[in-house]
């Protein structure tokens, strides 16, 4: 049986001057794996007239909307999200009239805990401690300055500042792995020693804990209010390979399909294609007779987990888009016999064929459909979702011309990647020639490696070639050698090979922050591109080099009419 996430906890707050909020969010089976259970505390600055709504809304805010945030995200990028957007609205409370008058201010500390993984999260002076094997540790740092020994100050807090400096780390975790967050008014009035003993000689009744820690601080003279949350683990996901493979494979696969045939309620009218891993047909559906798609994974992977869970992911993914330019995956609302994908029909061609048609395309051809490419791939990676497999394959135009991306089978989904399975992930995906250099030192992709894969598309759209030479089984480019682009073709400006050549650089930081910067060079020249080639002028700038010869020649005949005049 596998084991999932489960905690033990606890929390207890005593009123003092300023109200804190917190609370614990332990959510149900499937949010459990894919966002993890969530913790926080919020303490409001007591120099804060609304510290209680400022600490309400930052705990009833984040518990609520981090569960709202995509599930491709990774917990770093939906807490951060969130938390920038409630620092806004905390902020925009202030007095701009008035110094130092943040009216909602609070400190936030606390934990989302996705499958192995604590995600620690901080900002303020309340803290997060950490009991593992009878040693305690404190996880987070305090953001207040002293400026002398009874006067101090926040400098980091919510709702102090437009702009938001969160502390993030993350830790492995272990089985009975105890997690102490507490206030100001707790820990500056015990010490880690008092809280590790009380914890020590509590373990099984952490309801008690919690409560003896309020109550020492309260005997050392708190003045404060005092919140304490702990929660110990109890056990952790450890997914079983044989119950893994059987939740994957609870629909069987199609049989063969030909012409005529039906499966639940969509009839195949013909083949499209068909691969060593899947077959598609066209079909329609016969209750509203949309025209479609119907995918079927190939019999030679029945057996294969992997290949299972990538035909599965593949289906969540289009779902999970909406975008013109991205296949869409439609949404199937009857109980399935049998393992397949239906989607949208696109009428068209793919970019394969487009580039075998037009042998010499027109630049400005090449650039529409890079742009929207690129406004597809923005989709993916909007959600954080690396695409992976970019080739004139996996792109369509449409009967009117539309771009569309499709395929998603090595699509990685950062969220994803944060949850532990049983299956092994360090496989090399893509095409080769099409493929970023990086994937051959481990990398899983980035935003940088899909921007690779599409410069590679629009070398090649330009001149029927791909863009380097040499052993092109090699991911690195330290094994293949660059070919200008002006070996094949002398219509493309050299400002544009530039920025194609920034976004093939072997170092992904080289290349563009984002994609929408590549486009913008391509369609725009760049300078640096032209001033850094050592071609002459009459290929950098052939506008440059006439003009230069035509006001050259009438300073020579300017001269030569006075040297006639003189003789």
């Amino acid at each position: 049986m596998t084991d999932i996430l489960a905690i033990d906890s606890a929390q207890h707050t005593d009123a003092g001057i300023k109200m804190e909020f917190h609370g614990i969010v332990v959510p149900d089976n499937y949010q459990l794996e894919t966002k993890g259970i969530g913790i926080a505390i919020a303490d409001g600055v007591s120099t804060s007239e609304s510290s209680r709504e400022a600490s309400e809304t930052c705990i009833n805010g984040l518990l609520s909307d981090y569960y709202s945030t995509p599930d491709s995200w990774t917990v770093k990028t939906s807490i951060s999200k969130v938390l920038n957007s409630i620092n806004q609205w905390l902020y925009s409370k202030t007095d701009p009239n008035r110094f130092n008058n943040y009216t909602h201010a609070t400190t936030l500390s606390g934990l989302i805990l996705k499958s192995n993984t604590a995600h620690i999260f901080h900002i303020g002076d309340s803290r997060i401690y950490l009991i593992r094997d009878g040693a305690i540790d404190q996880l987070t740092s305090d953001h207040r300055v002293y400026v002398s020994e009874n006067e101090s100050y926040l400098k980091r807090a919510m709702g102090i500042d437009l702009h938001l400096e969160i502390d993030y780390k993350k830790i492995e975790l272990q089985t009975d792995d105890i997690f102490i967050l507490t206030t100001d008014g707790v820990h500056d009035f015990i010490g880690l020693k008092g809280i590790s003993e009380i914890i020590s000689a509590n373990l099984n009744d952490l309801e008690s804990a919690v409560r003896q820690i309020v109550n020492k601080a309260i005997e050392h003279k708190s003045d404060d209010n005092l919140t304490c949350q702990i929660f110990k683990i109890k056990s952790l996901p450890n997914p079983d390979s044989d119950e893994f493979f059987e939740r994957l494979t609870k629909l069987p696969f199609s049989p063969e399909l030909e012409a005529g045939n039906s499966i639940d309620k969509f009839k195949v009218i013909r083949q499209l294609h068909a691969s060593s891993r899947s077959q598609c047909y066209y079909a329609v559906d016969l209750e509203s007779e949309q025209k479609l798609v119907l995918k079927t994974p190939s019999i030679n992977f029945e057996d294969d987990p992997s290949y299972i869970q990538s035909f599965l992911q593949e289906e969540w993914i289009g779902k999970q888009i909406n975008s013109l330019h991205v296949l869409k995956v439609i949404e199937q609302t009857h109980e399935r016999k049998f393992l397949y994908q239906i989607a949208e029909f696109i009428e068209g061609k793919t970019l394969r064929a487009w580039i075998n048609e037009n042998p010499y395309p027109e630049i400005l051809d090449v650039l529409a459909i890079v742009e929207e490419i690129g406004k597809g791939l923005r989709a993916f990676h909007r959600l954080e979702m690396i695409h992976r497999d970019l080739k004139p394959e996996n792109i369509m135009l449409d009967k009117h011309g539309i771009v569309k991306i499709i395929d998603f089978g090595s699509t990685k989904i950062s969220g994803s990647e944060e949850i532990l399975n049983p299956l092994d992930k360090n496989h090399l995906v893509g095409t080769i020639g099409y493929t970023a250099p990086e994937f051959a030192t481990g990398s899983s992709g980035t935003v940088f490696t899909d921007q690779f894969s599409l410069a590679v598309i629009c070398y090649e759209m330009l001149c029927g070639r791909l863009p380097f030479k040499g052993n092109l089984k090699q991911y690195s480019v330290e094994k293949r050698k660059y070919i200008t682009i002006r070996n094949h073709t002398q219509q493309v400006p050299l400002w544009m090979e530039g920025a194609i050549k920034k976004a093939l650089s072997e170092n992904p930081e080289s290349r563009y922050n984002d994609i929408d910067e590549f486009v913008y060079d391509l369609k725009h020249p760049n300078k640096v591109f032209a001033e850094e080639t050592n071609l002459p002028l009459i290929e950098r700038d052939p506008l440059k080099f006439w003009k230069g010869l035509a006001f050259s020649m009438i300073i020579i005949n300017i001269v030569l009419i006075i040297l006639l005049q003189k003789s």
